[in-house]
């Protein structure tokens, strides 16, 4: 779907448009997402291209709308930590489909790239944000503990003497 980085760099090395100028247009054209929203972004594509280099040991030049998100939660968490939540709340994040929305934004803009087999349905239900964001960082369960009825009953004094 998504060059091994965006698509002004890998295929329009003179471009007409920059980035700057194309997030002012998408964001002009579609408020839901904050500007901050599309620089993580594509940051997210870098890292999620170097993750990828180092597994496969030779460079990506296709990243699936999957495997951007799972790149993309890695990268959240390693940045955000337990904020992911509050700061993709604060960009108008709320779902994989949002940022299904905002890639094929991008794509509209020309700076992302997309095959043929690309869609905006690869983006949808790929995980629960909750799961992928809170969950990490949840307290565990604690262990049951035994109830009073379930201890054993103390020793009278006359007992211990």
């Amino acid at each position: 779907m998504l060059g091994s980085a965006f698509k002004t760099r890998l295929f329009h090395p003179m471009q007409k448009i920059g980035f700057a100028e194309a997030l002012d247009s998408i964001v002009r054209s579609d408020p839901r997402y904050q500007r901050d929203a599309y620089v993580f972004l594509r940051d997210a594509l870098d890292f999620t291209t170097k993750q990828q280099k180092k597994v496969k040991g030779t460079s990506v030049r296709h990243v699936t709308g999957p495997e951007l998100l799972q790149g993309l939660r890695q990268y959240a968490l390693k940045e955000f930590g337990p904020m992911v939540m509050t700061v993709f709340d604060n960009w108008g994040i709320h779902s994989c489909e949002d940022i299904g929305n905002m890639v094929f934004n991008l794509i509209g803009a020309g700076i992302f790239g997309k095959t043929e087999e690309d869609s905006i349905e690869d983006f949808r239900n790929v995980y629960d944000f909750e799961d992928a964001f809170v969950k990490p960082f949840a307290p565990e369960e604690p262990v049951a503990t035994k109830t009073r009825a379930e201890l054993p009953a103390p020793k009278s004094a006359a007992s211990r003497k």
